[in-house]
């Protein structure tokens, strides 16, 4: 099938959902699972669609198909379908605070809603205009909106909601404008005209500068980078658990591969911005990795020292884009891919049965699950960027591009900080680790591990193992 139907596909297949959890009574959560194996055939087609097939031309305007457009669908089919099975394991809490019971009546479109984001993630990598960039943008924000907020019995939950509403509003009013300046400035919102218009001897540098400034602010918000970084540590904590996941990766890959395409024309050599952005993205990427980093050390809860870590990853991030090396970029998300849902499924489980998120939740699961245990220990190595672990090649990708980069994009100041960061990592995964195998436990229970939790954990702990050591599948998928 070509690639270009998919998307379209994945639309119907959420309608359908939809019908379906609409004319059903009794257990909702099968909807997750009926989801899940609809995106798993979708993610087959898309491994087999032709790389280069046409797209008809009342698209093309529009959209275009590439190894990396298909490297992003495939984070985001992935993502969502990850997102769902973890869902379904977490249903205990979900039916707790939004129906109050046992009864699952309520849940049926929280399964549905995250196949039409993954439309919207789909559409947003194989965007090619600054039209269809702000569409698909906001058919994935709006579903968020929903999503974050859906635990409507829990304050947290609704707080969260508020204040992903407000700031994501205040993004878009961001974008809307940056886009109408540039517009204003270039006369086109296509990016592949964009390097010629920019020839252009009638540019008006200081009115396209300005619209620049106002996108990147807005793209900041989508990728959790500063300034417009504050809305994470309380919407990470205050969303459902798979939705904070689905917010670390799915979104976070969609907002740096669209900050890609649409800076990518501004960072070319005989750009005359080029020399401006680097510099935003510079301090971006320094500032970012210190709020993430010193947020980080302090904190007392799981999920909020993973919200705090994806600040600095988006840090680390920015260095690649700032070193205009997309391959750099894309192998960190792949690894943060596996090494971040693997995170969060394991505190799914832990909330599930200790019903906290704090790290003292993993007192003594050294004793009381060693399985579980170990899997813990090697995603928070990978996260700090051990080697041997997935979460090493990613860093070392990026710092690589930071040093051989040429002109020199990002100062020494911020490779510093970031090599500091780094340590620092060490210091807040790791106190996850201490507290499995050295503190004591508060009480003996085992936890146990549902079957699709320990399938999914076997499988990500295995590929956070395997790309360590073999990391080439990853560069081979991006067609290098």
């Amino acid at each position: 099938m070509q690639a270009h139907y998919l998307e379209f596909l994945t639309v119907a297949f959420g309608v359908f959902l939809l019908m379906f959890e609409a004319f059903t009574d009794g257990k909702k959560s099968r909807i997750a699972l009926i989801a899940a194996a609809g995106l798993t055939v979708i993610l087959l087609l898309q491994c087999t669609a032709p790389l280069h097939a046409e797209v008809p031309s009342w698209m093309s305007r529009f959209y275009a198909y590439d190894a990396l457009a298909r490297f992003y669908k495939l984070i985001a089919l992935v993502s969502t379908i990850l997102v769902l099975l973890m869902a379904f394991d977490f249903r205990k809490i979900l039916a707790r605070f939004t129906c109050g019971d046992r009864s699952e009546e309520s849940m049926g479109e929280f399964f549905c809603l995250p196949v039409f984001a993954c439309a919207g993630l789909m559409w947003m990598a194989s965007a090619k205009d600054l039209v269809s960039i702000f569409v698909a943008l906001e058919l994935v924000t709006i579903t968020f909106y929903v999503l974050v907020a859906y635990m409507r019995r829990n304050v947290g939950s609704l707080e969260a909601g508020v204040k992903y509403l407000i700031l994501g509003g205040l993004s878009t009013g961001f974008l809307v404008y940056g886009i109408a300046w540039v517009y204003g400035s270039l006369g086109t919102t296509d990016l592949a005209l964009i390097p010629t218009a920019l020839a252009s001897q009638d540019l008006n540098l200081s009115f396209l500068l300005f619209g620049l400034a106002l996108m990147i602010i807005a793209l900041g918000f989508k990728i959790g980078a500063v300034p417009m970084q504050l809305w994470i540590p309380d919407v990470y904590q205050g969303a459902p658990t798979p939705i904070t996941a689905y917010l670390s990766v799915a979104s976070k890959a969609a907002g740096f591969i669209v900050m890609w395409k649409i800076l990518n024309p501004f960072l070319e050599a005989d750009a005359p911005t080029q020399a401006q952005v680097f510099l935003i993205l510079s301090i971006m990427a320094g500032a970012t990795l210190l709020y993430g980093n010193l947020g980080a050390i302090k904190q007392s809860n799981f999920k909020r020292l993973l919200g705090y870590s994806s600040i600095a990853h988006a840090g680390f991030l920015t260095i690649g884009i700032a070193c205009y090396d997309i391959t750099a970029v894309s192998f960190y998300l792949a690894t943060y891919l596996v090494m971040t849902f693997s995170a969060f499924f394991i505190l799914a489980l832990v909330r599930n049965q200790e019903d906290s998120d704090a790290i003292e939740a993993f007192d003594g699961l050294g004793q009381r699950n060693p399985l579980l245990a170990a899997a813990t220990t090697i995603t928070m190595a990978a996260m700090a960027g051990i080697p041997l672990t997935a979460g090493f090649w990613g860093k070392f990708f990026i710092f690589k591009a930071a040093l051989t980069a040429q002109p020199q994009a990002v100062s020494w100041c911020v490779i510093t900080i970031a090599f500091i960061c780094v340590a620092a990592g060490f210091y807040y995964y790791l106190k996850v680790v201490k507290a499995m195998y050295w503190n004591a436990a508060r009480n003996e229970k085992a936890l146990t591990i549902p079957s699709i939790t320990k399938a999914v954990l076997i499988t990500l702990t295995a590929a956070i193992v395997i790309i360590g050591i073999f990391p080439q599948p990853i560069i081979c998928l991006l067609g290098q």
